[in-house]
């Protein structure tokens, strides 16, 4: 049916230019079925993660499934088993935070859970835990809301909407606000645990989004349809509805650009590898370098997210303030903003004592996760093998502390932005600070050449896994300096 352009004005429709279905224009949204995509990712082919998955060791399968929340190898574990190894230490460490003996009930592990997946509007994981609720058959009201649950919970939501979005404006207060004496008091290693789920579930919402994890389709959901909720943008862009109709087989095409691309992407590294080995800046250089990438990074991805992401019911439900989010930690109109220095802090001396002394072995899980996300390489990038990728690696992982205000003395940030282009620091961006708006099309404009599953390995596990960590360790930090002598008596 033709329509004019003079109609076409006053509908409040308009066409995807991509996928060519109809949005509605108005800010209140509707909901309308959607056939649900195949695959566990709604960028990654599904031939890729299921090649990847026949080479994993039955050993490793066996342990997906037992450590799996689903008791299956859901979307999210066949995903993530595009690197087996990161996958274990995953696994064990989720399992130990939401199974094993701990400081916290069980039914309450899953509603924190719940909790942080809805900070960054995260369906996928808060629908997989309001299922453990309903299978343990405890509690039930509280998944009517927030205001249902206990306010002892409910005290939680302050640190969960800081850590998840501004982590640097934690303060020592909030914690004492927590565990002081009271009726809805917490003890201190209730609140570690509260915490390392917190951060667990908010580094893990980002890696749902992306990844494009679609949700897994309901077994009482015999039409294969979903009910999606859609705005003034379309759907089918979006990582956090996962229901493109699309051929997916065709991602990242290999043409001479990209190819090219890689090229001076390596020619840079080598490069700046033999410039540092000959000059080395001087630490006032490198400070600067590091406040003028800290501001810059304030413009990346400001004109490519116009449209906010509109939470549906079932994840808006378990939040309150849902205004508060991310906000840039070098804002216009401060010429000089606070900055952490990553050598005041360290894993080490600040989480790990803590965290393992109050809530034994978990420590060391986490331990090794983040070790093994660090160390995660396999010496290629697309077609070049033996390539060393640490160069890459660290301005990829300084780039992300850079947005949350963390410097590294000895690291010259004139490096990110001569081996990150911008599609790329809009992803990365996007991803870390405001997952639920990452797109396929962000997704795929970065990397043409690489392998699905080394944007996996080099962005979604290594950056979003520690920057979530440094969540945690300043948590621990002001835990030290407010109750290392309270912690001791008790």
């Amino acid at each position: 049916m033709n329509v004019s352009a003079e109609s076409f004005t006053s509908n409040p429709f308009h066409i995807c230019n991509i996928c060519q279905k109809v949005i509605r224009k108005k800010e209140k949204g509707v909901r309308v079925p959607r056939p649900f995509s195949s695959g566990p990712s709604a960028f990654i082919p599904k031939e890729e993660i299921v090649e990847a998955s026949q080479v994993v060791p039955q050993t490793e399968q066996i342990l997906a499934e037992a450590y799996s929340l689903s008791g299956h190898v859901d979307h999210l574990t066949q995903v993530m088993g595009l690197h087996p190894h990161y996958l274990k230490s995953f696994l064990r460490s989720q399992f130990y935070l939401l199974r094993m003996d701990g400081p916290l009930p069980l039914h309450c592990r899953h509603y924190i859970a719940i909790m942080a997946a809805a900070r960054h509007q995260c369906s996928f994981l808060v629908s997989l835990h309001v299922r453990e609720f309903y299978r343990m058959g405890m509690c039930l009201d509280w998944l009517k809301g927030l205001q249902y649950a206990p306010q002892r919970l409910r005290n939680l939501n302050e640190i969960n909407k800081i850590l998840a979005h501004r982590p640097w404006l934690i303060t020592k207060e909030h914690i004492q606000n927590l565990v002081k004496t009271g009726e809805h008091s917490w003890s201190l290693a209730e609140l570690v645990h509260a915490v390392v789920i917190l951060a667990h579930f908010h580094s893990l919402a980002s890696f749902v989004f992306g990844s494009g994890i679609n949700p897994q389709v309901d077994p009482q959901n015999a039409n294969g349809f979903q009910s999606v909720y859609i705005s003034d943008y379309c759907t089918c862009d979006l990582a956090s509805d996962h229901h493109l109709d699309r051929d997916l087989s065709n991602t990242s095409p290999v043409t001479t650009d990209s190819v090219s691309e890689l090229e001076a992407l390596m020619d840079r590294m080598k490069r700046l590898q033999e410039e540092r080995e000959e000059d080395e800046a001087s630490q006032e250089e490198m400070a600067t370098r590091f406040e003028k990438e800290k501001k810059e990074s304030l413009l990346v991805g400001s004109g490519d997210m116009k449209d906010e992401v509109m939470p549906t019911s079932k994840v808006s439900r378990f939040v309150e303030d849902a205004t508060f989010g991310y906000q840039h930690f070098a804002r216009h109109g401060e010429d000089n903003p606070p900055t952490f220095r990553a050598q005041d802090y360290s894993w080490e001396d600040h989480g790990f004592s803590l965290v393992n002394r109050l809530y034994s072995d978990i420590g060391l899980l986490l331990d090794d996760k983040f070790r093994t996300a660090c160390d995660l390489t396999y010496y290629n990038m697309a077609s070049h093998e033996d390539v060393d990728t640490t160069m890459l690696r660290r301005a990829l992982f300084n780039y992300v502390h850079c947005m949350y205000g963390i410097r590294y003395d000895d690291y010259d940030y004139g490096e990110v932005n001569q081996l990150l282009e911008r599609s790329l620091k809009v992803y990365i961006k996007t991803v870390t600070c405001y997952p639920e708006r990452t797109t396929r099309r962000m997704y795929d404009s970065y990397w043409c050449q690489f392998r699905h599953s080394e944007k996996v390995r080099k962005l979604s596990m290594l950056v979003l896994v520690f920057v979530r960590g440094h969540s945690l360790m300043l948590f621990c930090i002001l835990c030290n300096q407010a109750f290392t002598v309270h912690s001791h008596k008790k």
